[in-house]
């Protein structure tokens, strides 16, 4: 096991529909007699070079037609927790998108019942706890995205709270503040995508105009220092995602990619995965994929895997506890 999959750490942004990878993909569709339009193994795969977000989006779309059943729902989501644990993921906050799966006909009931159904036991068979995000899609419309937040709310869904996904430019925050109103009324935590395609100001809006807690990406912050000045005063959570940055021409290179820069600026950085099944990295991957370019050391591994633990909505007993094992780690490296 390498030392990037020992490390202790919390993932924060992680897409669950994401982790589908392409033989689960054919397997569920041939369970549910689904004809994909790349039925082969080698043609789904030749369809994941991507030249931006939305060419993403489309083959991520279309692979969730195969997602019918809460035991489907349920086997996307053990899928990932057995490969978190091996990416030495203790504690993880699972974003998922109730409107695209109600847009296809999928209830919200099946989708959430069977994720919820893996997570349940998640401590006890990974050693992962977990809280669950309704990820809602910035390209329909608040009023459905809160149609389907009062569904969920009626349901007593066990959501931990809600956040900001899917096509950024031409979708701002201000397009969802009574969203967020809502969900902060009902106690839910904030987080939203921001500053990946957007430019900073979509970062300075999710904070002020949604009260987001947490900014999923923000890579783009940079480019403001007057932000970049707040977001370190403030230790606003940023949680970035490298490799997926780069395979979506966020980042040309990740040699180009600003997280050193964030880092040197005092900016509350973490490293996540995203959609790791698309973007060919679970998160020790990307941990592996920055050793290897920026030569970062234990220090800094360790920062990054702290601020993980901390900016997580875990209770404050876990996070204790997932620190102190993070010491031991440390204390490992040094023997």
């Amino acid at each position: 096991m390498t030392i990037h999959a020992t490390l202790p750490k919390a993932e924060l942004h992680l897409h669950i529909e994401g982790t589908l990878e392409p033989e689960l993909i054919l397997e569920l569709a041939a369970r549910n007699n689904i004809t994909l339009p790349h039925p082969t193994l080698a043609e789904l795969r030749a369809q994941y070079e991507f030249t931006d977000l939305q060419s993403f989006l489309d083959l991520y779309y279309a692979n969730m037609a195969v997602l019918i059943t809460e035991a489907d729902f349920a086997d996307m989501t053990r899928a990932y927790l057995r490969r978190a644990q091996a990416a030495g993921v203790r504690h993880a906050e699972i974003m998922f998108d109730p409107q695209a799966h109600l847009g296809r006909g999928i209830p919200l009931t099946t989708a959430v019942g069977g994720i919820e159904s893996a997570l349940a036991g998640s401590e006890a068979e990974f050693g992962i706890t977990t809280g669950l995000i309704a990820a809602f899609l910035r390209d329909e419309t608040e009023e459905s995205a809160l149609a389907v937040l009062d569904e969920l709310l009626a349901a007593e869904a066990p959501i931990i709270g809600i956040g900001l996904d899917s096509a950024e430019v031409g979708n701002p925050p201000s397009k969802f503040i009574r969203l967020f109103r809502r969900a902060r009324e009902a106690g839910l935590r904030l987080v939203a995508h921001a500053g990946e395609e957007g430019d900073a100001s979509y970062v300075s809006d999710a904070l002020d105009l949604l009260g987001a807690e947490r900014i999923d990406h923000g890579i783009r912050a940079i480019e403001d220092a007057a932000l970049v000045k707040r977001l370190a005063a403030d230790q606003v959570p940023l949680t970035v995602c490298p490799l997926s940055n780069v395979r979506l021409r966020a980042v040309d290179t990740l040699a180009a990619h600003p997280l050193p820069q964030m880092l040197s600026s005092g900016l509350n950085v973490c490293v996540n995965s995203d959609d790791p099944a698309y973007f060919g990295g679970y998160v020790e991957q990307n941990f592996a994929s920055l050793v290897a370019e920026f030569g970062f050391g234990t220090d800094i591994l360790e920062r990054l895997a702290g601020n993980s633990i901390r900016s997580s909505f875990a209770a404050d007993a876990r996070k204790a506890e997932l620190l102190a094992e993070l010491d031991g780690w440390r204390a490992a490296q040094g023997s």
